[in-house]
């Protein structure tokens, strides 16, 4: 067998040795920073290893290094595992090993990317006109989006950025919820708009943002603006209200972006579509693939209405040694990257896999596994249920027993609590302080996840509160 074949086969071996042992491998990773730099922290090598031997190793040294994000119990955060077909491109796409920025340099891949993306305009019921560009994360996506609408919102009042800068520009307004998530900030900093710019609106007891604040927001202003809502708020899993909202601000012209890193597969489920109502009266939408489509990361897709903002705001421009695509679309127009990894392969091949049936299934299992975590635990002796939002999110704390018990005292309970649970190995669980409280923040997106998985997770937090099961 030839190099390339030894290391592929090595490199299938471990892997698949991998995904079989996920029901019985500890869901959190186990060494130390210390335990990790030990063994990995070698001194530089001098001369070369065999590609099976740099793979053998690479697997021992790192294997308590890994958080089981694959695994059907890992609850942490919102991951997604990898559908089979997913994994498979995945694979694919580095031994291919093209350069997705233009059709020249990836013809398959761009095509590829090209139908992917008008699939998940489908999935989404966005407008026929939105553009697309396959990114990171939703990190990406926000500054995607956000650079579209700060072109768009400056160009309507008579100011283009792409040749003037943002010096002397009129002030942008980012109005948006106080519960929003931090990569929205932090887009509105790297597009240079400060985050002084940022306007946080008063919020409901479900994090969705009053009517009457917006409106009193934009209310005889004639400034710039965008205005960014929720599909999916990071604790609760809630939405703006979109089809109230959206109409506001486009009565004072205002740019409506939507953060959807999860919630915007509500979308495809019939039982939670109703969550995203008048969503396509927005302008530009993000979410992941990595996520609920369960594609290995990286994978994120951001929309944008006005496709000549996007284009305007995105594109690099002609330059003499990039052919023309003669036709095809190319991805350099709308992505902010220049050399970047096809990753519309591994999208496009779970969008086969599942289709829109299992994609929507999908949602709506795993938002059922969210609600029974939630509950279930909740309701133990000692624990606490602070919210579930109605799709993949919940937020359960535990109690102290300590007399005269504060607040103090059940945020290291808490901790102490969702530390047990993870060293135990079954299940892997977050922290988070919502509103004063810390809690153990519930997410399901794997579609791994069973109903085994849940009375495992369920048995492991009985037994780190001291409950016999």
């Amino acid at each position: 067998m030839s190099e390339d074949t030894d290391a592929l086969a090595r490199a299938f071996s471990h892997a698949n040795d991998y995904l079989q042992r996920l029901d019985e491998t500890p869901v959190a990773a186990s060494a130390s920073y210390a335990d990790l730099m030990r063994v990995l922290h070698r001194p530089l090598p001098l001369s070369g290893q065999p590609a099976t031997q740099v793979l053998d190793d690479l697997v021992r040294d790192t294997r308590d290094g890994l958080n089981a994000s694959q695994s059907g119990r890992f609850f942490s955060w919102v991951i997604g595992g990898g559908v089979p077909a997913a994994i498979g491109a995945d694979w694919l796409t580095s031994v291919w090993d093209q350069n997705a920025g233009i059709f020249a340099t990836a013809p398959a891949a761009a095509v590829v990317e090209e139908v992917a993306g008008g699939w998940l305009k489908e999935l989404f019921g966005l407008p026929a006109e939105t553009s697309f560009a396959f990114v990171t994360g939703t990190q990406m996506g926000h500054v995607t989006c956000l650079a579209a609408a700060r072109h768009g919102v400056l160009a309507a009042h008579g100011w283009n950025v792409p040749t003037q800068g943002m010096f002397g520009a009129p002030r942008i307004r980012i109005l948006a919820s106080a519960d929003r998530h931090a990569s929205v900030d932090r887009a509105v900093r790297l597009l240079g708009l400060g985050s002084d710019a940022i306007e946080a609106l008063a919020v409901d007891a479900e994090s969705r943002i009053l009517p009457e604040a917006l409106e009193a927001a934009l209310a005889g202003r004639d400034q710039p603006s965008i205005v960014v809502l929720q599909a999916g708020e990071l604790n609760l899993g809630t939405f703006d209200r979109f089809a109230e909202l959206a109409p506001i601000a486009r009565a004072h012209g205002a740019w409506v972006h939507v953060d959807g890193a999860f919630g915007l597969w509500a979308r495809v489920s019939s039982s939670h579509q109703h969550l995203v109502a008048g969503m396509e009266l927005c302008d530009s939408w993000t979410t992941d693939g990595h996520k609920y489509l369960n594609t290995p990361y990286d994978s994120s897709f951001a929309f944008v209405r006005d496709a000549a903002s996007h284009r305007a705001a995105i594109s690099v421009g002609g330059v003499s040694y990039l052919p023309p695509g003669d036709g095809a679309r190319d991805q350099i127009d709308w992505n902010p990257e220049f050399s970047r990894r096809a990753r519309g392969f591994a999208a496009y091949a779970a969008i086969r896999e599942l289709g829109r049936t299992g994609i929507a299934e999908l949602v709506a299992r795993t938002c059922g596994h969210a609600r029974a975590l939630a509950t279930r635990i909740g309701a133990l002796p000692g624990a606490e249920l602070l919210a579930y939002g109605g799709l993949n999110q919940g937020l359960v704390r535990f109690l102290s027993h300590a007399p005269d018990a504060g607040e103090a005292d059940h945020t290291a309970r808490t901790d102490e609590v969702i530390a047990a649970i993870n060293a135990s190995g079954e299940v892997m669980f977050g922290g988070v302080t919502w509103r004063g409280k810390r809690a153990m923040r519930i997410s399901v997106s794997n579609w791994r996840t069973n109903d085994g998985d849940v009375d495992r997770a369920v048995a492991a937090a009985a037994r780190a509160l001291g409950i016999n099961t």
